[in-house]
Parts: C-alpha cells; sequence; structure tokens
C-alpha cells in the first residue's frame, strides 16, 4: 500500500462493506482512532498485517495503526510477527525495538527481582577536560556530560541507579520500549558540580533533580547522585537514598509516553518505581506490597491523609490544572503525586483479576499511539525544522498530541464499563484487604 492511502485504508473499507456478504472467518478490527472494520486474518509480518475483506481483496496494514487488543491478537496468530521478507537486493529490512514481537497482554508477568546487567554499566570516557568543565562519560543507555572529572568506579555507580531503573521499566509488564529519543544514540544526563550550578542551568529551585523533555536531558546536581568532595576528588556515598533520581529516570525512559499519558500516570507510574526497595543496582520488583504500604506509612507521617479525593476529577485532570494546583504550595503538590500513585498501584496490583490486566491494556493502547507518532515523524513527507517545528501535508494530519484529548482517550480501557463511583468504592474495598484505609469523596 502506497503511503498516501494509510489514512484512508479504513475509512474506505468501512464503505466498501456495505455492499458485501460476511464471511464466517471475519471478525472486527478497530484502528487507533476506533473506526471498525470486518476481516479476517491472512498473515503478518514483525511490523504489518495483512487482512481480506468481504469482498475477497486483500489489503497489508501497518501494525501501529490497529487498537492495542488488535495488535496482540496479530502478534498470537500463529506464524505472525516473522521477519520481513528480503528486498529485491537481497538483503532483509532491519528490525528496530518497535516491530519485535511483543509479548501478548495475557502472558505477562510481573517481575520478581530485577538486576542491572553488569555490562549496562562499564564506562567510556569519551573526553575530559576539567579546565572547560566538561567531561564526558557514556554507559551502556546514558550519556553523562559532567562538570568535574569523575573516576571510572565513581561514575559507575553514578551509572548504575540509571541503567538499573531502565531495566526495571522495561521489565514491568506495562510493555514500555526503553528507547532514546530522535536523534540520540543515548539518553541524555548532565550533571552539575554545585547545586548553583544546577538552577543556572535551569534547574527548579526545590528541585534535586528534573527530566526536561523539551531538550530531553535530565539536569541533576551532585549532591543529589551522592556524590562528595573527599580532598581533591568525587566519591559515590553509598548510603545515599537516590529515590528522587529513580523518579526522574523514570520520566526519562519513558520519554515516548509522556505525550498520551494523563499526569497522573506520569507521576504515579514514576512514584511506584521509586516505593520499590532498591539497593545496589537491585530493584525487589516483587516487594511492591511492602514498598507500598513503607510509603503510606512515611507519608502518614508526614501528615497527608491517605485519601484519593474526587477520582473522576483526578483520573481527567489536564496539564493546566494539575500545573495550578501543584503550584500553590509544596503540600499540593505531594497530594498530587500521593494519590497519583495510589491509584496506579490499585491498577496495577488491586483491581479485577489482581494482575494488572485493565492497566496493561491501557498502556499497550498508548503504545500503540507512540508507534504511530514515531511512523509519522519518519514518513519523508514531514519536514522538520532546526528549532523544533515540523511541516505535514493536510491530507497527512499527525496522530492526536492536543493536550485537552490525546492523554484521555484510552481511559475507557481503566474503566471497562464502570462508573468512577464503583471504581472508587473497588479501590476503598481492595485497599481494606491489604490492611490500608484510605478514602474516597
Amino acid at each position: 500500500m502506497k503511503p498516501a492511502n494509510r489514512c484512508l485504508f479504513i475509512a474506505a473499507a468501512i464503505a466498501a462493506l456495505s455492499s458485501f456478504a460476511q464471511d464466517a472467518a471475519l471478525r472486527p478490527w478497530k484502528d487507533t482512532q476506533g473506526r471498525i472494520i470486518q476481516a479476517s486474518f491472512v498473515s503478518a509480518t514483525a511490523d504489518s498485517v495483512t487482512l481480506r475483506m468481504a469482498d475477497g481483496k486483500e489489503h497489508p496494514l501497518p501494525l501501529t495503526r490497529l487498537c492495542a487488543e488488535d495488535q496482540a491478537f496479530v502478534k498470537s496468530q500463529s506464524g505472525a510477527a516473522k521477519p520481513a521478507p528480503a528486498t529485491a537486493q537481497g538483503t532483509t529490512p532491519a528490525v528496530t525495538a518497535s516491530s519485535l514481537n511483543r509479548i501478548p497482554i495475557e502472558k505477562r508477568t510481573w517481575p520478581e527481582n530485577v538486576v542491572v546487567p553488569t555490562k549496562s554499566i562499564e564506562i567510556q570516557v569519551i573526553e575530559e577536560n576539567p579546565t572547560a568543565r566538561k567531561c564526558v562519560y557514556r554507559s551502556e543507555g546514558f550519556e553523562f556530560t559532567s562538570q568535574a572529572k569523575l573516576a571510572g568506579s565513581v561514575m559507575k555507580e553514578v551509572a548504575r541507579t540509571f541503567e538499573a531503573t531502565k531495566s526495571l521499566v522495561s521489565s514491568l509488564p506495562w510493555g514500555v520500549v526503553c528507547r532514546p529519543p530522535e536523534g540520540f544514540e543515548r539518553y541524555q544526563a548532565a550533571l552539575f558540580e554545585t547545586r548553583k550550578d544546577y538552577i543556572a542551568a535551569g534547574g527548579p529551585e526545590n528541585s534535586g533533580g528534573v527530566y526536561m523533555s523539551g531538550d530531553k536531558i535530565f539536569r541533576v546536581p551532585f549532591e543529589s547522585i551522592g556524590l562528595k568532595l573527599l580532598g581533591k576528588t568525587y566519591a559515590k556515598d553509598d548510603n545515599y537514598d537516590g529515590g528522587t533520581l529513580i523518579h526522574e529516570i523514570t520520566h526519562q525512559v519513558m520519554d515516548a509516553y509522556l505525550t498520551f499519558l494523563p499526569v497522573w500516570v506520569i507521576e504515579g507510574t514514576a512514584e511506584y518505581t521509586e516505593m520499590l526497595p532498591y539497593n545496589a543496582g537491585k530493584f525487589r520488583a516483587d516487594a511492591h506490597q511492602k514498598g507500598m504500604k513503607d510509603h503510606i506509612q512515611e507519608m502518614q507521617k508526614r501528615g497527608y491523609a491517605i485519601e484519593i479525593g474526587n477520582l473522576e476529577e483526578h483520573l481527567t485532570m489536564n496539564r493546566s490544572k494539575w500545573s495550578g494546583i501543584a503550584s500553590t504550595t509544596n503540600r499540593k503538590m505531594g497530594e498530587l503525586y500521593f494519590q497519583s500513585v495510589l491509584a496506579v498501584y490499585f491498577f496495577c496490583h488491586l483491581d479485577g483479576d489482581k494482575k494488572g490486566t485493565r492497566f496493561i491494556k491501557f498502556m499497550e493502547a498508548v503504545y500503540g499511539d507512540t508507534e504511530a507518532l514515531r511512523t509519522f515523524f519518519k514518513d519523508p513527507r514531514v519536514k522538520h525544522f532546526p528549532d523544533g517545528r515540523f511541516s505535514y501535508p493536510t491530507d497527512f494530519p499527525p496522530p492526536d498530541m492536543k493536550a485537552e484529548t490525546a492523554p484521555f482517550k484510552h481511559l475507557d480501557l481503566l474503566l471497562d464499563g464502570r462508573s468512577y463511583s464503583q471504581i472508587a468504592q473497588e479501590m476503598t474495598e481492595a485497599y481494606k484487604s491489604i490492611g490500608v484505609k484510605i478514602f474516597v469523596n
């Protein structure tokens, strides 16, 4: 199929269906825009599926145009997701991370221990110029630009938390593909020797580190990664609690998803990873309930009420309103974060089958959005400009990226026919079953 026809395929197929008889092998197929056709499965490669319409005609379709459930169905079929055939020149097209066979939702499991691979924290020295305050180091997935020279052993300990967090997010059944932003071989991190330097580079005054999606750089002062000056060299404090670091790294490795997630999911998932027991490159993912209870107790000690507030308002809160509330006081911000992790933990471990199936389906649908956007930006019809702007033909619009709508279009997968009040009731009962009493308005 020619690229120009991608967006028109399903709409045209729907119109054609009315004049043809139904076939016994037909099933409904839904695209990412919610449009439905009746067709039968023919075959699939790693990144496309061929469907047979009721009139017998076959049409290839990029997998990313299908909803998450139908993508999972394709992957479950015999012979699906095999490498694409060789080209006319005899070469086989490269299979990217996004086109690899994804584990069907029903077969995904929650990990027990997630340990960072040793090879991930092998450090390359790219540049060391202390006079210019520019030293560049690389681990497997990250590039660190430091204002001071760091010993290889110290840099390895810094990289350990970054790489371990990436390994954790990749291992969770959310199905997140941790891929550096377009144009980067690795995730970027800037390490600042002093808090003053950090703030001067745009770091918020009351923060211990921040990921800025605008330039795709994670900024963090030395003190927040446990570095301290001993004589003339920096050493790593092994007793340092890197919780804030884990939170922000989670944002960084989920960068492609942020456009399509409600803020409560963005912050709730980062709070989730932060609350898991962690030590020296190892996450105890199987101790999530203990981690959550410990977090709740800590929040109680700080005087926070164990409540979700108005559930519907929280789950549908747009970014403008969130920012307005969070900017009033640190406590208000803390309440939003706390309510978010309560919701995320419920949907991951206490809702329905207690396997997180609804939440995993939701994240899989968001994955489809990220792939649709990635495919759009790789299309030659899209022109990119140095300032980050882009243009495209009017008949080839991008996927919905509007902050008012894009993050909320898959919430129905979480609701699953339930009202917000019903879910609120289920939340109170579910938390009660693990010995936690929460309040919902």
